[in-house]
C-alpha cells in the first residue's frame, strides 16, 4: 500500500470516528436539554399525553432503580467504566464496521454519556417519560435500548463489526 493511500485511509477512519462521536454528543446534548427542561417545567405538574405522559422523577440507581441504595460514587464509577468500554468499542470498530453498527454504538454511547453526566451532577438521573405501566425513563434510556436492540438484530444477520486494528 502506498503512503498516500495509507494517509487517505487514516483520514477516512478518523472522519468516521469523529462523525460517530459527534452523533453521540448530539444525542447526549438533546437528552440533557430535555432533562433540564423537565426539571424546570414538570415539578408537581405532570402533563398527560395519552399512552406517554411527562412526569418528573429521579432515579439514584441504574435500570429499574437497581442499586438505588448503593453509594453514588460506586454507581458513577461502574457506569463510567461501562461508558468507556462502549466508547472504546466505537473507536476501534468505526473505521471497518458497517454504518448501522456505528450508529448503534453512537446511540448507546450518547445515552450512556447523558445519563452519566446527569448522575454526576447530583447522584441521580432525571427521568421524565411515564407510561403508567413501566418505570419512568428518559430519552437517553431510549437511545441505549434502541442501540442495543439494533446490535442484537445486526448480530442475528451476522454483520459483526471488525476492529480497525485487525
Amino acid at each position: 500500500m502506498t503512503a498516500p493511500t495509507t494517509a487517505a485511509a487514516r483520514s477516512g477512519a478518523l472522519r468516521r470516528r469523529m462523525g460517530l462521536l459527534a452523533l453521540a454528543a448530539v444525542l447526549a446534548v438533546v437528552d440533557l436539554g430535555l432533562k433540564a427542561w423537565a426539571e424546570r417545567a414538570l415539578p408537581g405538574t405532570p402533563v398527560e399525553g395519552g399512552p406517554l405522559d411527562l412526569e418528573l422523577a429521579f432515579n439514584p440507581g441504574v435500570a429499574f432503580s437497581f442499586a438505588a441504595d448503593a453509594p453514588a460514587w460506586i454507581v458513577i464509577a461502574v457506569t463510567a467504566l461501562i461508558t468507556t468500554a462502549v466508547a472504546v468499542a466505537l473507536w476501534r470498530t468505526a473505521p471497518a464496521a458497517r454504518r448501522p453498527w456505528g450508529i448503534a454504538l453512537a446511540a448507546i454511547l450518547g445515552g450512556a454519556c447523558a445519563n452519566l453526566i446527569d448522575r454526576g451532577l447530583d447522584g441521580q438521573v432525571t427521568d421524565y417519560l411515564h407510561t403508567g405501566w413501566w418505570p419512568t425513563f428518559n430519552l437517553a434510556d431510549i437511545f441505549i435500548v434502541c442501540g442495543g436492540l439494533l446490535i442484537v438484530a445486526l448480530s442475528w444477520r451476522d454483520e459483526r463489526p471488525v476492529s480497525a486494528e485487525q
